[in-house]
C-alpha cells in the first residue's frame, strides 16, 4: 500500500514531504478506483476532495478539532486518513466499512450525515457548545456535493453569522464550477488581509473615527467601504456571504494541497466563523470519472477500471417508472415532473429529454418540492414529485398542511422503499407507510411487479383532489405475477384450500408472499393471499376476508409501527373483526449496511421464516382452540 500503509492517524501527515503528499494523493486515488470498482459507491465525490481532505487534516487536530461532512459520502478520504485504510476493501459489505461517517467505526467521526444540507446545523451547535465550555477547538463543516441548495443550510448561515465567538471553518466544496478560481498575488494578499483579526479591528478604528468628523465622516466612511467591497467582489465572488456577515475566503483551487493549506491555516487563524470557498472537480484524477456526462461517477455500480464500463445489470424498478413517464408526458399535457437533486437517480431523465420545459429539478429541497408541486396543482397541472422514499421524511409537513390541506391533485412517486442495504441506515425507505397514514384523504399504492407500476402510476395521476404516493423497491422488479381473482379493488393472488389464513401482502412483499402460500399449502393449510394495490385506506373487502378466515396475516417492508399491518389491525377492530392477526414488517430499529436479502433474513421476512412461524400458530390454534393475542412480535 506505500504510502498510505504508514498513516494510522491524521497526524502521521505533517511531515510528508510535497513529493510524499503527492505520492499519497495518486495512492488514495488509486485504492478509491479499485474499491469502488468491486464494490460500487461514491467514486466520483472522493476523488474530488483528496487534496482538500489531506489539507483539512494537515492543518486541523482531529479529532481534538471535529470535521463534519455534508454530505456523508465524501468521506472515503477521510476514512482512509484516519487508520482505515487496512479496512477499505470491506467497504458497504455487511460488517464492513460504511459508506457514510460511522461512531462506531472512528472516534474521528461525528455525525453519521447522509442526508444532505445538515452539516452546518450540526457545526454550529458544536463550535458554539465549545465556546460556551470554554474550549479552544475548531469545529470544520466540509459541505458541497449540491448540499447548499438546500434551505437547511441556509437556515443555519443565517445563525452561524452571528455567532462571532464559533471557531467554524466552512469548507465549501464546489465541484459543480460555479465560479472560476481567482489566481494572482493580489488575491493572496487580499485573502491574508481579510483574515488577519488586526482587519477587522482596524476597520472599526476607521469606521469611528470617520464617523466622529462632522459632516463630511460618514460620507468619507461609506465611499471608502464602498471601494473596498467593489474592488473585493470584482476579484472573488464572496458578496452573498459577506452579505449576511460572514468572512469569506476564496476561490482557491482545491486540487493545489498547499494553497488549500494556506487558506485553512488563515481562517483558522481568524478565531470566528469563516467559508473557504474551494474549488475542485468531481471525479479528479480519474479519467473515466472526470468524461463521464452523467454525473462524473457519482456513485457507479461496479465496473472495470480500464474502461470505465459500468458492469451491465438487468432492467429496474427505476427503469419501469422513467419510461412510464414519458408515456404518460406524451398522453397528458398537464402532467409535469419535480425532483429534488435526483434527475438520474429516479429516471426523470428521461421525462426531461422529452419535456424540457415541464421538468423542475429544486435541488436539495424536498420540502420546496412538495409545496411548489402544490402550487403546480392549483395552477390546474398534475406535478410528480419523484424521490428517493427515505428523502420524502424531510417533507411530511408539506405533505401534510401544503398539499393533503389543500386537496391538491399531487403525485409523489418513491423509488427505493423498503430495505436498500448497501447505503445503511439513513436510505432504507421504512418511513413512508408509516407517517404517509396520518395524512387524511391521501392514498398510497405499492405495486408487486412491473405492470402494476405502470397501472398504479396511471390511476393515481387520474386524482386530481388529493395527493397520491405511488412506492416501489431498490432493484429488479419480479416477473409479473398474475391474479386470479379480485376482492373489490384489491388483486387475489392465490386462493387454494379452505379459509384458514388471509396473507395481505404489500408492495414487493407478495413474491414473498406468494412462496408462503406454496410452503403452507404443502403442509395442508389453506391459503389466500391478497394484494391491496392501494393500501391506503384498507379496501372494505379485505376486511371481510379477514372475517371469513381462521388467521389473518400481514406483511410489508416498512416498520411495524403504524404502518399498513397496524392500520389494518385497527381497522379489522373497529368494524368488530375478532380474527387473530399477526404482523410482520421491520423491527423499529436502524438497520446496519448490508445486501437487502440479507436484513430480510435477519428480520424473518423470508419466504421459510414467514411459512414456519404460520404454521406454528396454525398448530397451537388447532390444540387449544382458543385464540391466540391480538398482535404476536415476530
Amino acid at each position: 500500500m506505500g504510502l498510505l500503509e504508514s498513516i494510522t492517524s491524521p497526524r502521521d501527515l505533517r511531515g510528508l514531504t510535497d513529493d510524499q503528499l503527492s505520492a499519497l494523493a495518486s495512492e488514495i486515488r488509486d485504492l478509491l478506483v479499485g474499491t469502488c470498482s468491486r464494490t460500487g459507491g461514491h467514486l466520483g465525490p472522493n476523488l474530488g476532495v483528496v487534496e482538500l481532505t489531506l489539507a483539512i487534516h494537515r492543518t486541523f487536530d482531529s479529532p481534538r478539532d471535529r470535521v463534519v461532512f455534508d454530505t456523508g459520502h465524501q468521506s472515503y478520504v477521510h476514512k482512509l486518513l484516519t487508520g482505515r485504510a487496512g479496512d477499505f476493501g470491506t467497504l458497504r459489505s455487511e460488517g464492513g466499512l460504511s459508506g457514510y461517517p460511522s461512531q462506531v467505526e472512528s472516534e474521528h467521526d461525528i455525525v453519521e450525515n447522509s442526508h444532505a444540507s445538515a452539516s452546518l446545523s450540526y457545526a454550529d451547535g458544536i463550535a458554539k457548545a465549545y465556546a460556551i465550555r470554554g474550549e479552544d477547538r475548531h469545529t470544520i463543516a466540509v459541505i458541497g456535493d449540491g448540499a447548499l441548495t438546500g434551505g437547511m443550510a441556509w437556515e443555519a448561515l443565517n445563525n452561524i453569522a452571528i455567532a462571532k465567538d464559533s471557531k467554524l471553518v466552512i469548507v465549501v466544496n464546489d465541484n459543480g464550477r460555479s465560479y472560476t478560481p481567482t489566481i494572482g498575488g493580489l488575491a493572496t494578499a487580499l485573502t491574508s488581509l481579510r483574515t488577519n483579526p488586526r482587519y477587522e479591528q482596524l476597520l472599526d478604528l476607521v469606521k469611528k473615527r470617520l464617523n466622529a468628523v462632522p459632516g463630511v465622516g460618514p460620507a468619507a466612511y461609506d465611499a471608502l467601504h464602498a471601494m473596498k467591497k467593489g474592488l473585493k467582489d470584482a476579484l472573488a465572488p464572496q458578496g452573498l456571504f459577506e452579505d449576511l456577515g460572514l468572512k469569506y475566503v476564496g476561490p482557491v483551487d482545491g486540487h493545489d494541497l498547499p494553497a488549500m493549506e494556506q487558506v485553512l491555516a488563515q481562517a483558522k487563524r481568524f478565531g470566528g466563523p469563516v467559508i473557504v470557498h474551494a474549488i475542485t472537480r468531481k471525479g479528479f484524477g480519474y479519467d473515466a470519472a472526470e468524461r463521464h456526462e452523467a454525473d462524473q461517477f457519482h456513485s457507479p455500480q461496479p465496473f472495470d477500471v480500464e474502461t470505465g464500463e459500468e458492469k451491465a445489470r438487468g432492467r429496474i424498478w427505476t427503469d419501469v417508472f422513467a419510461d412510464e413517464m414519458v408515456h404518460l408526458g406524451q398522453r397528458r399535457q398537464d402532467v409535469v415532473a419535480i425532483t429534488a437533486a435526483m434527475m438520474h437517480p429516479v429516471g426523470l431523465d428521461h421525462f426531461q429529454a422529452r419535456f424540457p420545459k415541464r421538468t423542475f429539478d429544486v435541488g436539495i429541497a424536498e420540502q420546496h418540492a412538495a409545496t411548489s408541486a402544490a402550487g403546480l396543482a392549483m395552477g390546474g397541472l398534475h406535478p410528480v414529485v419523484a424521490v428517493y422514499a427515505t428523502f420524502l421524511n424531510r417533507a411530511f409537513d408539506q405533505v401534510l398542511m401544503d398539499v393533503a390541506l389543500h386537496k391538491c391533485g399531487v403525485t409523489f412517486v418513491l423509488d427505493r422503499a423498503g430495505v436498500t442495504g448497501d447505503d445503511g441506515a439513513s436510505h432504507n425507505g421504512m418511513w413512508d407507510l408509516s407517517f404517509l397514514q396520518m395524512v387524511p384523504g391521501l392514498r398510497l399504492a405499492a405495486p408487486r411487479d412491473a405492470t402494476r407500476l405502470r397501472e398504479l402510476l396511471n390511476e393515481a395521476v387520474e386524482v386530481d383532489d388529493a395527493p397520491t404516493v405511488v412506492r416501489f423497491p431498490k432493484g429488479p422488479p419480479p416477473a409479473d405475477i398474475p391474479a386470479v381473482g379480485r376482492a373489490g379493488g384489491a388483486d387475489v393472488l392465490v386462493r387454494k384450500g379452505t379459509k384458514d389464513v388471509l396473507v395481505v401482502a404489500v408492495g414487493s412483499m407478495n413474491e414473498v408472499a406468494v412462496d408462503v402460500a406454496d410452503r403452507l399449502v404443502a403442509q395442508g393449510i389453506g391459503v389466500t393471499v391478497v394484494d391491496p394495490r392501494w393500501v391506503k385506506p384498507v379496501d372494505p373487502a379485505i376486511v371481510e376476508l379477514a372475517r371469513e378466515h381462521r388467521l389473518v396475516v400481514s406483511i410489508e417492508d416498512n416498520g411495524r409501527v403504524g404502518g399498513c399491518g397496524a392500520v389494518l389491525l385497527q381497522t379489522l377492530n373497529d368494524a368488530g373483526v375478532t380474527t387473530p392477526f399477526r404482523l410482520h414488517g421491520i423491527p423499529q430499529e436502524f438497520l446496519g449496511h448490508a445486501k437487502r436479502a440479507a436484513i430480510l433474513e435477519r428480520i424473518g421476512l423470508t419466504p421459510q421464516a414467514l411459512a414456519r412461524g404460520i404454521v406454528e400458530d396454525m398448530t397451537s390454534m388447532a390444540e387449544d382452540r382458543s385464540p391466540v393475542d391480538a398482535v404476536r412480535p415476530v
